[in-house]
C-alpha cells in the first residue's frame, strides 16, 4: 500500500511538472529551455542604462530589469538561471527584440503606437520631454534659430520627426546629421559639427553632466514632445507581459520606483560621481500612481 502512495504521488509529480512545462509559453519556455535571460542594454542612455568605469551595464532601467530576471527565476524555480547583456542601439533594438535576440530591451525607447504594432512594453517607468542642448556661446534658444545649420539626433529616434511636426519647426531648413549613439551625437555638438543635439531631456541632462566642460552647454527651447519611455519586450506573450506587470506594478505601489528614481536621478552616479539633480516630473507622478502601458500618443490628449 506504501509503494502504491509513493508511486501515486511520484506519478501526480512527473504530471505537475510536465502540465507547467505543457503550460509555459513564450518568453518565459524559451528562458526555461535555454536556462538565459538576454538583457538588451544601451551604452550610453544615461542614466536609464550606461556603461560605468569598468564597462558594466548600470542605471535605472538596468536595475528594474534586474528585478523582473529575479520573478522569472522565482516563477521558473530556476535560481541558477544565466543573464546574458546585448549591446543595443537605437537602430537595432526593435528587430532584436522581435527576432529573439533580447528577451528584455532595458533602454530609453519611446512607447508609442507605432511601436506598439511589433512589440509590447512594460509600464510606463519615465516620462521624458524631448528637447534640444546647445553650447551657450552659440546664443540658440528657440527652433527658429536652426535654419541651414546642422543639427544632430541620434540614427533610429524620432527627434526630427518631432522638430519637422512642431508648429515652430515646420518651415525651418536645417540640416540632419546621425550619430550612432547618443555619445556620438553629443560629440558632433561637443565638436562643432552641429549647433544642437535634440533628444530626450534626461539623456542630454546625463551627457552634458558627463561633458568635459558641463557649465557650457544649456538644455533650451519647446518641449517638442511629452513622451513614456518603458521596458521593450515581445509582442503577443500575455504570460511574460503578465508578469513583467506585476513587477513593475509592485515596485510603483511598494514605493521602490521611488527609491531607484532618487538613486539615480537625485544622486551621484557613476563613472564621475555627478548627481544630475533631475526632479521627478508630476507626469512621472502620475503614472507611478496608476501604472499603466499607454502610448505616448495619449500624452497628447
Amino acid at each position: 500500500m506504501f509503494k502504491k502512495v509513493l508511486f501515486a504521488a511520484a506519478v501526480v509529480s512527473l504530471c505537475s511538472q510536465a502540465t507547467l512545462a505543457q503550460e509555459l509559453d513564450g518568453t518565459l519556455k524559451k528562458v526555461k529551455d535555454s536556462g538565459t535571460i538576454t538583457l538588451g542594454i544601451r551604452e550610453s542612455s544615461k542614466p536609464l542604462s550606461f556603461l560605468d568605469a569598468n564597462q558594466k551595464a548600470v542605471g535605472y532601467h538596468i536595475d528594474i530589469c534586474y528585478k523582473i530576471v529575479d520573478a522569472v527565476k522565482a516563477k521558473l524555480k530556476m535560481p541558477g538561471i544565466k543573464v546574458a547583456e546585448q549591446p543595443v542601439t537605437s537602430q537595432n533594438r526593435i528587430p532584436l527584440v522581435v527576432n529573439g535576440t533580447v528577451d528584455l530591451e532595458c533602454g530609453s525607447t519611446t512607447n508609442n503606437a507605432d511601436r506598439q504594432k511589433q512589440v509590447a512594453f512594460a509600464p510606463t517607468t519615465f516620462v521624458t520631454n524631448v528637447r534640444m542642448a546647445v553650447k551657450k556661446s552659440s546664443g540658440i534658444m528657440d527652433l527658429d534659430q536652426l535654419a541651414g545649420k546642422p543639427v544632430a539626433t541620434t540614427t533610429g529616434t524620432t527627434s526630427v520627426q518631432l522638430m519637422r511636426s512642431h508648429e515652430k519647426g515646420k518651415n525651418i531648413d536645417f540640416k540632419e546629421v546621425y550619430g550612432k549613439d547618443h555619445a556620438d551625437s553629443f560629440l558632433m555638438l561637443e565638436t562643432d559639427r552641429a549647433v544642437a543635439f535634440v533628444m530626450d531631456d534626461n539623456l542630454l541632462a546625463g551627457l552634458i553632466a558627463d561633458a568635459k566642460s558641463p557649465q557650457d552647454y544649456a538644455l533650451v527651447g519647446p518641449a517638442l514632445s511629452t513622451e513614456p519611455i518603458a521596458i521593450m519586450l515581445r509582442k503577443d506573450d500575455p504570460q511574460f507581459k503578465g508578469l513583467v506587470d506585476v513587477v513593475v506594478k509592485d515596485l510603483a505601489k511598494s514605493g521602490e520606483l521611488n527609491k531607484l528614481y532618487t538613486k539615480w536621478f537625485l544622486s551621484p552616479i557613476p563613472p564621475k560621481n555627478i548627481s544630475m539633480n533631475f526632479l521627478m516630473s508630476d507626469a512621472l507622478k502620475a503614472v507611478i500612481a496608476n501604472p499603466n502601458d499607454f502610448p505616448a500618443e495619449s500624452y497628447k490628449k
